[in-house]
């Protein structure tokens, strides 16, 4: 049931990603061109990173982990890496939409901290047991 719902969730992400323009901008405020925020970015140093796509990344990459972790850890670990930087590549030429490294650098930080966190889950159960 759990991979099911990864299934959909993943592919729910990519439509939502690729499709040209913000559906949830127009779910929430009936604008294409306007994107919700959850919070403000993060700036780091000279940096600046998309918290949505840390957001987004981190939750969709931990439903992977939960899956696909102990079977086919580098694979996983792969794959969103991979799709974290070919979705916002793929900006570069979906109409309406923009490539932006700060989005770039949400993405590929969302799956690292999922890294981070499943590991650590990982280590605390074995630690306990």
């Amino acid at each position: 049931m759990l991979k099911l719902f990864f299934y959909i969730v993943n592919i729910l992400f990519i439509f939502f990603y690729i499709y040209p323009g913000s559906l949830l901008g127009l779910f929430f405020y009936g604008n294409l061109n306007k994107q919700p925020k959850l919070t403000n970015d993060f700036s780091f140093i000279l940096l600046d990173i998309s918290s949505n796509h840390i957001y987004a990344f981190l939750i969709l990459s931990l439903l992977g982990f939960l899956n696909y972790f102990k079977s086919h850890k580098k694979i996983i670990i792969s794959y969103f890496l991979l799709t974290s930087i070919i979705l916002e590549l793929m900006h570069l030429i979906i109409p309406n939409r923009s490539f932006e490294f700060e989005d770039l650098y949400g993405n590929i930080l969302g799956v690292l901290i999922s890294i981070i966190i499943f590991n650590l889950i990982q280590y605390a159960k074995k630690t306990i047991n």
